[in-house]
């Protein structure tokens, strides 16, 4: 299977410490998700977001700096053993916080669905959370 990987930067009104938090935090999660949420905070932890339809695990957690995770989509096409690695990376930039995401790993095909998928599903409902 050929992969492809995604590069996206987004800028958050908020620290890093408080972007963070809406990613790794199970209830803020679910709520600019609006699916259910399970994250757990440890290295090795599982996570399961949008009521299952995401699963994975942890590989490096540093606090307002950085998470490394194993994501697997149930997607057509996605084989149910492949597993796509986001790094999320934290950089404060004056009183707001400059996301550096990129996800390894992803199946060609699935490439342009994703990339237009975390701006829908994560960047733009996470700047409304934090507006509110």
């Amino acid at each position: 299977m050929k992969t492809k990987s995604i590069k996206q930067t987004v800028t958050f009104d908020a620290s890093p410490e408080i972007v963070y938090d809406l990613i790794m935090n199970s209830k803020k999660h679910a709520a600019f998700t609006g699916g259910e949420v399970k994250m757990s905070n440890k290295i090795k932890g599982k996570f399961s977001i949008f009521d299952g339809y995401i699963h994975g695990h942890n590989i490096e957690l540093e606090e307002g700096k950085k998470i490394v995770q194993a994501w697997h989509f149930t997607e057509d096409g996605w084989p149910d053993d492949h597993f796509s690695i986001c790094t999320f990376l934290f950089e404060k930039n004056g009183n707001k916080t400059k996301l550096h995401f990129q996800q390894t790993s992803v199946p060609e095909h699935k490439v342009d669905t994703l990339k237009n998928g975390w701006k829908k599903y994560y960047w733009d409902p996470m700047k409304t959370y934090l507006k509110n």
